[in-house]
């Protein structure tokens, strides 16, 4: 295990810069992940902690030890990529000792190993197979044994499962989460998929144009979000975001409120609106979130649309809502509201 940071790493191709100077700290056996968009920059910034890319300015550090100018195989760092890239004409038990035999370790000790990081990855009865005879959830975990095999004081993994249909990912994201906790190994872990961020993740990082947007645990970027690039991108469907009159009446600049932080209430609200619901049929579960094309609520004189999730095999009625003299009130807890006072 180790811990590392990052001190204002930049990274310029010609005139674009893609990486804005950035600082991070990772605690020794953290699993941290980063998010964001595409081009964000994230992948670039994993590569530059693998060596794999110099950064134009800026200080890493691992183990303590400033590794910014350090050869990739001198970084005590093992890295899992989307694609397996693993060699068809090898066996899973070859694939997975292939570093340590071009490392020229001893044939005992690569057996060894390759045996203790195969039955932690559930590979023994795997290990005499050819990858054409692998699904795509193990020959990821064989190039996951591969990286275990070296002892790396941290793992980086990027987007490893997006290759993977849903069912295969959630598998996965089980398994490398319980791999962190037996190896207490620090890990760090690119995805754009903020599920994985949410479930993995001891910590995340979310990026956003090559800057760090908000450092912090999953619940803390749920509940206390620091800009409304997090709000709006933590959350599915994202949180409704206000600016200008609605704002102003809760003394902020923008306002925000989660669809799952709204409720019905026929007494009092906040906010007054109509309903257009004229695509949305009856009941519907509580995993199904009801969009702008099949139900809305409108608030202000603008009639600005509010996302809102449908209850849990709903009851609400329908019918006494279909005509535009038909009116319900909003109402949000005002323990869940998010007022961002210092940005526009």
């Amino acid at each position: 295990m180790a811990e590392l940071t990052l001190t204002r790493i930049c990274k310029s191709f010609g005139a674009l810069d893609v990486i804005k100077g950035i600082d991070l700290e990772v605690r020794s056996g953290e699993f941290v992940v980063f998010v964001g968009p595409s081009g964000c920059g994230k992948s670039t910034l994993l590569r530059i902690i693998a060596g794999l890319e110099e950064s134009t300015s800026g200080k890493l550090t691992i183990g303590g030890k400033d590794v910014t100018d350090a050869e990739p195989s001198k970084r005590g760092i093992a890295m899992v990529f989307q694609s397996y890239a693993l060699y068809p004409h090898m066996t899973v038990a070859e694939n997975i000792g292939f570093g340590l035999s071009l490392a020229r370790r001893p044939k005992s000790e690569i057996e060894a190993k390759v045996r203790a990081a195969a039955e932690t990855l559930q590979l023994i009865h795997l290990l005499d197979r050819k990858p054409k005879a692998l699904s795509g959830g193990q020959r990821q975990r064989v190039a996951i044994g591969r990286a275990i095999v070296r002892d790396p004081k941290v793992f980086l993994f990027d987007e490893p499962l997006s290759n993977l249909d849903a069912s295969l990912r959630a598998q996965m994201r089980l398994e490398i989460a319980e791999l962190h906790t037996r190896l207490k190994t620090t890990m760090i872990y690119v995805t754009h998929d903020q599920v994985e961020a949410m479930t993995m993740a001891d910590k995340i990082v979310v990026l956003n144009g090559g800057r760090v947007e908000q450092v912090g645990s999953p619940m803390e970027l749920y509940r206390k979000p620091a800009t409304p690039f997090v709000a709006g991108f933590i959350g599915s469907p994202k949180m409704n975001l206000y600016t200008g009159e609605v704002a102003q009446r809760f003394g902020c600049q923008t306002y925000g409120i989660r669809p799952e932080h709204i409720r019905l209430s026929q007494a009092k609200g906040a906010w007054q609106g109509r309903s257009d619901i004229s695509s949305a049929s009856a009941p519907m579960p509580s995993s199904i979130w009801m969009f702008r094309k099949s139900a809305k609520w409108w608030c202000g004189p603008k009639e600005r649309p509010l996302l809102q999730r449908v209850p849990p095999f709903g009851r609400v009625r329908w019918k006494a809502q279909r005509t535009d003299s038909a009116f319900s009130r909003l109402v949000e807890p005002e323990s869940e509201k998010t007022c961002l006072k210092k940005l526009a």
